[in-house]
């Protein structure tokens, strides 16, 4: 974020492909909708003009997301690197990436590849959403062989609505606990071998999960090209050793944006997530409330500081919200509720630290976490969220193709010219002023 006072918004789009239905009957009717051919083409071809429309009116940037198995045709996209790849080719500005890969699940190499030939295929207007992974059903199945398991974040700050439902950190049992142990150890050794595999020259790495050279001891000794010498008169610094055996390797490409693209981390409310992210100079991205987040934020802020980075109150940070407009409050409200409320009830509502809320929809407008209003009712909103947290991110959700076209289409150009100049007034004045001391 600049240091001077022109500071603006950068809003991303994250679509959440919805197989559509039109009711719970038709989607009963249609099972597995997930594996619906033509409605699901729709939503993705769909999606896609959502991304075009956002590059068009200012967006900053648009997000992919993955979730495997979602047979029941809620958040149905499994790939977020070939779709961010495929954007690439439809946009002339938009940074685009994920939120997130979940990171446990897959070889850091391959992603480390992947991204590195997106930061190549647009130029540097790319960036790399990671994830620790929450859900039981595919967390472990694709990641069986790391070792990964599904985690809640047992340590989270609970927001208020789940503690008065009974949930309390005190409740969760042992194992909850060991889980999220494993699963935060596995994703911290992928991003270090990540990392090394996007700054390196060449790299090695011996870790609980990974070996670099295989066999780590002994090395790799018929590579052909080092035999002949062809590794050692071409290749990077340190591949070879005076025998001739491999004991490091140099992934190819290096990133286009140096030393790598900006990192996002998703994060729910917990702390030991957010002051991971501040050390290693990340994105934190908050899914959860204005009071919570402020929490986070002061902490990423403190963090970082005693990391040795630079950086203001809200900088670097990323907001995540369901924003639907209408000409007065109860058209929008009740909008909302009539394209997004079975997925809230049936996705979130089941999912997570949601379920412990009676309401789930009722529960996030209540919270602020969507806002739903006229114009003048959302900015105000978004703007009093921005003075407790000027981040410098917004993450826009949106349930396409249960959100028709013309209304998302709407939402995103009506935040765009009636709701973003607010909240950059705000990030401006904010950053004129001495960093907060915290």
């Amino acid at each position: 974020m600049a240091r001077g006072v022109n500071v603006l918004l950068k809003p991303i789009i994250e679509v959440y492909p919805v197989v559509p239905a039109k009711s719970e009957e038709e989607r009963a009717a249609l099972r597995p909708i997930g594996r619906n051919v033509e409605r699901y083409q729709d939503a993705l071809m769909g999606a896609c003009e959502i991304v075009k429309h956002a590059d068009e009116i200012g967006f900053w940037g648009a997000a992919a997301i993955e979730h495997h198995f979602h047979s029941e045709g809620y958040e149905a996209a499994p790939v977020p690197g070939i779709l961010n790849a495929y954007w690439a080719a439809l946009t002339k500005r938009l940074h685009l990436g994920q939120l997130g890969y979940v990171l446990g699940t897959h070889n850091p190499i391959r992603v480390a590849e992947e991204t590195a030939m997106l930061s190549h295929l647009t130029q540097g207007r790319s960036f790399v959403g990671l994830a620790r992974g929450y859900q039981s059903r595919w967390t472990g199945i694709l990641g069986q062989h790391y070792g990964s398991r599904p985690t809640k974040s047992p340590d989270a700050d609970f927001n208020q609505a789940a503690q008065a439902a009974g949930f309390t950190q005190t409740a969760i049992a042992q194992k909850d606990y060991d889980d999220d142990a494993i699963n935060r150890a596995l994703f911290e050794e992928h991003v270090d071998v990540m990392l090394k595999a996007w700054t390196q020259p060449s790299f090695h790495h011996k870790g609980r999960n990974w070996q670099v050279p295989f066999p780590f001891e002994a090395g790799i000794a018929d590579w052909p090209l080092a035999k002949a010498g062809v590794t050692q008169k071409f290749g990077a610094q340190g591949e070879v050793d005076e025998t001739g055996v491999i004991r490091a390797v140099s992934v190819a490409p290096a990133p286009y944006q140096k030393p790598h693209p900006p990192v996002f981390v998703s994060g729910s409310g917990t702390p030991a997530t957010i002051e991971y992210t501040a050390r290693m100079g990340f994105h934190p991205v908050y899914f959860c409330n204005i009071e919570t987040s402020e929490r986070l934020a002061k902490i990423y802020l403190t963090t970082s500081r005693q990391s040795g980075f630079d950086v203001r109150y809200g900088e670097k940070q990323a907001m995540v919200r369901w924003i639907y407009i209408g000409r007065t409050d109860d058209e929008a409200r009740r909008l909302a509720e009539e394209y997004d409320a079975e997925i809230w009830k049936n996705f979130y509502g089941a999912m997570g630290r949601r379920a412990a809320v009676a309401n789930p929809m009722q529960s996030a407008f209540s919270t602020g976490l969507i806002c739903a209003g006229s114009v003048e009712t959302v900015r105000k909103e978004l703007v009093r969220q921005f003075m407790l947290v000027p981040a410098e991110h917004l993450v826009f959700v949106t349930h396409y193709a249960m959100t028709p076209m013309d209304f998302v289409q709407e939402n995103m150009s009506l935040f765009i010219e009636k709701v973003k100049p607010a909240i950059d007034e705000v990030l401006h004045k904010h950053h004129k002023k001495v960093p907060l001391a915290i």
